[in-house]
């Protein structure tokens, strides 16, 4: 199930989608199901 507020980039071609609305199956391109895109790490500040 897609979740409401994620990021989803499709590893074969790079497109990336942010999904406004929760449904059954996982947005899918190229033939495949889309990956949620992990957030970015920031760097620490010392």
């Amino acid at each position: 199930m897609s979740q409401l507020g994620k990021r989803y980039t499709c590893e074969a071609c790079g497109t990336q989608i942010l999904c406004t609305k929760a449904a059954e199956p996982n947005p899918v391109c190229c033939g495949k199901e889309m990956e949620v895109q992990q957030p970015k790490k920031t760097p620490s500040s010392d």
